[in-house]
């Protein structure tokens, strides 16, 4: 399966990346990083990508990381779509105090507009 995972730097992205390279370790699946502009965080780019090389290193994944600009939710859309993947993966969903969950921006456009499976770390 050729998975797609997109990450921005949240607390939930975070745990996105870690849980979907211990799975890609155990499956095998074809994984591909995008480091998405995410305006709920302000955490740098380069960081994110530090943080991910880490996480593909101490499990022993290869997988490529790229840098999408432009709107976060159109273009993981976009490229999970125009390159073949089979699924998006990303990080979101807070519980809210009456049990229901509460979407991030990117996470719920992602969600509205895939025609690509998309499964939402939670």
């Amino acid at each position: 399966m050729k998975l797609l995972l997109g990450i921005g730097g949240s607390d939930d992205s975070l745990r996105a990346l870690e849980r979907a390279v211990a799975r890609v370790a155990e499956t095998g699946d074809d994984l591909t990083v995008a480091i998405l502009r995410n305006p709920a965080t302000e955490t740098d780019p380069e960081e994110i990508e530090r943080r991910a090389r880490e996480v593909l290193d101490d499990t022993g994944v290869a997988a490529p990381i790229r840098h999408v600009e432009g709107d976060p939710g159109s273009r993981l859309v976009e490229l999970a779509e125009q390159e073949g993947f089979d699924r998006i993966v990303l990080g979101g969903g807070e519980t809210s105090p009456m049990g229901k969950i509460k979407l991030g921006g990117i996470a719920e456009f992602v969600l509205l507009n895939s025609h690509v499976s998309v499964t939402l770390v939670r």
